[in-house]
């Protein structure tokens, strides 16, 4: 009898997902790794290859040699294409030319592009991809522009690669730089702590990138809309909430520490903070000594880079819609509501559902990273409170550091990078695309159960 041959099962959207970036990682840590892509012309260690591809694709910033004087133009280069792949997403990319050359996608293509830039309507997958494009290309663009009026007549020429790879990185909310061929290694953005260009242009960027892409297509069809959705309104509240709050924070917490912001002038003070507050909203960038903060910085750092920004966006975190349902959905229960009300809205349970998974997970990556750097790591004399702030960076695809990355050992840097990457493709595609899929269990049914709980 002759055999039937069965088509083979598509992976899960979120799996796509999920392979297309390890794809990019693997490219870019075997270019990082040959002898062109450094400046001293030798072969790069590959766990730091690894490391700095992982960072860079999954647009978290941390590093573990100074990318302005280890890496050569080329690797600069490959580091910043995997930057704007990383930001964007490579299926949104592939999506978008997809769409430019007019060839007509799949249905399976069309829900890993709706997977890809967090949409759950396939009739918006094409124009949002194209909104994607758009807008990261004239954000972009006039970023790198304005950032020239500074950095041209400081720098010459060079200042104009410097400028497009900060308005890159900005965006994509990467925190890499290039600052330490020209000043310090390691420096970040601490030489323009008193230039007002520098600092509002990238803080721009930064919050633009970190907003998502489906609350500036909003943003942009209001006016024949009239409205905007709920999502749009808690991000955009939401992010002005905790923007400013962690500003207070900061300039309350480090006024006076001289390490920090103490030395600095007042307005000075309030930039700073302002800034170190708009980069944890998962950028990176820094204009002061991290590991010099007080505890107390740190803590409440941990907490903001933890939420990080809006779905569909350029950054990581569990996302401020995932913090919203939950925080509304406690309030809720106190207030004795069967369900989840939100600006007069009922959420469903299912985002109720998935929102506390995604920090449960989040959580436990977190929290697992953190031990792990604690304890890993003895010799170099790492605090408690400096691992759980690295290990929650990596995870929120922030790249702020107190140095601990620089000071880990080879199986701690690994763990660094899985943690990035998993913060960066999201702690529940990555189970779906790893775990096994039971056929019918969504059709099974099962008697009810009681517990008493509190």
């Amino acid at each position: 009898m002759p055999s039937i041959k069965t088509r083979p099962k598509a992976p899960k959207p979120a799996a796509t997902i999920v392979l297309s970036f390890v794809i990019v990682i693997a490219i870019g840590s075997l270019l990082l790794m040959l002898p062109f892509s450094s400046t001293e012309g030798q072969f790069t260690n590959p766990v730091d290859a690894i490391f700095t591809a992982t960072s860079a694709t999954c647009v978290t910033g941390l590093v573990v040699v100074d990318t302005g004087t280890h890496w050569s133009i080329f690797g600069q280069i490959i580091i910043l294409l995997m930057i704007q792949i990383g930001g964007l997403g490579f299926v949104t990319l592939v999506s978008f030319f997809n769409f430019l050359i007019r060839k007509k996608l799949e249905l399976r293509s069309i829900q890993v592009a709706s997977e890809s830039v967090n949409t759950s309507g396939f009739s918006d997958v094409k124009l949002l991809v194209k909104y994607v494009i758009k807008i990261s290309a004239i954000c972009e663009f006039i970023g790198a522009l304005l950032l020239m009026t500074s950095l041209v007549p400081k720098y010459g020429v060079k200042g104009v690669y410097i400028s497009v790879f900060i308005a890159i990185s900005s965006f994509c909310n990467a925190g890499f730089d290039i600052m330490g061929a020209v000043e310090t290694p390691f420096c970040s953005l601490s030489p323009f702590a008193d230039d007002p260009i520098v600092m509002i242009v990238v803080s721009l960027l930064i919050i633009a990138g970190g907003l998502g892409f489906f609350v500036w297509m909003d943003i942009i069809e209001y006016r024949k809309k009239k409205r905007l959705s709920l999502q749009s309104c808690i991000v955009l509240i939401f992010t002005l909430i905790l923007i400013v709050t962690g500003t207070l924070l900061t300039i309350i917490t480090e006024w006076n520490n001289p390490a920090t912001i103490g030395k600095a002038g007042f307005i000075s003070k309030i930039t700073e903070s302002f800034f170190y507050s708009v980069s944890l909203r998962t950028a990176g960038f820094n204009t002061f000594d991290l590991g010099s903060m007080r505890s107390i910085t740190k803590l409440f750092s941990i907490l903001l880079m933890f939420i990080g920004v809006a779905p569909g966006s350029t950054g990581g975190g569990i996302k401020i819609t995932t913090f919203a349902i939950i925080i509304m959905t406690v309030l809720s229960v106190i207030q004795n509501k069967s369900d989840t009300i939100i600006m007069g809205r009922k959420i469903d349970k299912e985002s109720v559902y998935k929102s506390l998974t995604i920090i449960v997970l989040a959580a436990i990556v977190a929290a697992f990273t953190a031990c792990v750097l604690f304890y890993a790591n003895t010799s170099a004399d790492i605090q408690g409170i400096d691992a759980a702030y690295e290990a929650v960076s990596a995870f929120s695809t922030s790249g702020l550091s107190v140095g601990v990355s620089s000071l880990c050992n080879t199986i701690s840097r690994i763990l660094l990078c899985l943690t990035m990457f998993i913060g960066r493709v999201g702690p529940v595609s990555f189970a779906i695309s790893i775990s096994v899929n039971r056929a019918g269990m969504k059709n099974e049914v099962y008697p009810e159960g009681k517990m008493m709980v509190g």
